[in-house]
């Protein structure tokens, strides 16, 4: 074999080697880069999921308030509506009691009131009080109660009212304040609370 042969060889050898080293390096660094890309993948998976979780929550939350508050606003517009129709409903009312009053009927239940109140008195000392628009009704109520009354100075729109001095007692039987007691506890019923 001669030099230049043997050179050759040498060449071919060594491109040989080369080569196959220059594989395995490119082999291992492929094995090495598909690795850090999968796991690049599950971490990048990971971190997706973790962001969804954390974006249904937030979500969720917002949905949470957002109903909170359309439920706030309508309790608020419902007590609004409520209100009103009370304050309707007591105005008409309070025209019945006016109607009422221009009645026989209203005078019966005066002269009842004041019977009441003064059997109630005893022999105690009594100071009955009818409402300023009931003046005109003073003397026919005196005459037939047979009882002294006193024109109140405060409109308590109508009824009675009675002292009783001694024992510190009122005995109210006043329009204003039966209507007042009924405005206070009036409530609507229904609504939340049918099944």
């Amino acid at each position: 074999m001669t030099l230049e042969e043997k050179i050759e060889q040498l060449r071919v050898t060594s491109m040989e080697e080369a080569r196959a080293e220059g594989n395995d390096i490119i082999s291992s660094y492929r094995t090495a880069l598909e690795k850090v890309l999968q796991d690049h993948k599950v971490e990048a998976i990971r971190q997706m999921e973790t962001r969804i979780k954390a974006e249904t929550t937030n979500a969720k939350q917002q949905k949470n308030q957002a109903m909170a508050k359309a439920q706030l606003n309508l309790k608020r517009k419902e007590g609004r509506v409520q209100q009103e129709l009370k304050d309707k409903i007591f105005r008409e009312v309070m025209k019945m009691a006016e109607e009422y009053m221009k009645t026989e009927s209203y005078k019966e239940f005066l002269l009842r009131c004041i019977r009441k109140s003064v059997e109630f008195a005893g022999r105690e000392e009594l100071t009955l009080y009818i409402n300023p628009s009931d003046v005109e009704m003073k003397e026919e109520l005196e005459v037939k109660s047979g009882t002294f009354l006193t024109v109140s100075q405060e409109d308590f729109i109508g009824g009675i009212r009675a002292v009783i001095r001694g024992r510190n007692i009122l005995i109210d039987h006043s329009f204003r304040t039966a209507l007042r007691n009924e405005y206070d506890q009036f409530i609507f019923s229904g609504g939340d609370d049918i099944e």
